[in-house]
């Protein structure tokens, strides 16, 4: 497997994958925040892709200098996104794609890392806590129009 920073050319493979993790979302939507992504200093988009060149799992990174629930410090790396394949799960893409964000959070000055996931998502807690991620707090959010 291979892994590297998302180019120009990987749009059709991150978007592909990104509709499967945020299926809620519109491929237009989803390909405006790939060019947001693309260009900022502080996110870092990854890829892996087998030997053959096909994309099997991605990772969104930023650096969060807002309060990131639970943390100690400012600012924090964190995983906006990571998604692999289902057929490719279970190889540790996923915990690479951790360490890789764990290596460019420091560069940057951070100490911790950060991330969450949907309340219903049983099999993504327990990845991060098998990785050493720690849970911090279960939020529900409200809305109501006016």
């Amino acid at each position: 497997m291979n892994f590297s920073v998302v180019t120009e050319s990987d749009l059709p493979d991150w978007l592909e994958m990104a509709l499967a993790l945020w299926s809620y979302e519109s491929a237009e939507d989803m390909e405006s925040l790939f060019h947001t992504l693309f260009s900022s200093e502080n996110d870092q988009m990854l890829i892996c892709k087998t030997d053959e060149g096909i994309g099997v799992g991605f990772a969104n990174i930023s650096l969060r200098k807002d309060y990131v629930e639970g943390s100690n410090s400012s600012p924090v790396g964190y995983i906006e996104g990571i998604y692999v394949k289902p057929e490719f799960r279970k190889q540790s893409i996923a915990r690479k794609f951790i360490e890789l964000a764990e290596e460019w959070s420091r560069e940057r000055g951070c100490t911790e890392i950060g991330s969450d996931t949907e309340v219903e998502n049983i099999e993504s807690q327990n990845f991060h806590r098998n990785i050493g991620f720690e849970g911090e707090s279960h939020i529900v959010h409200f809305i109501k129009g006016i």
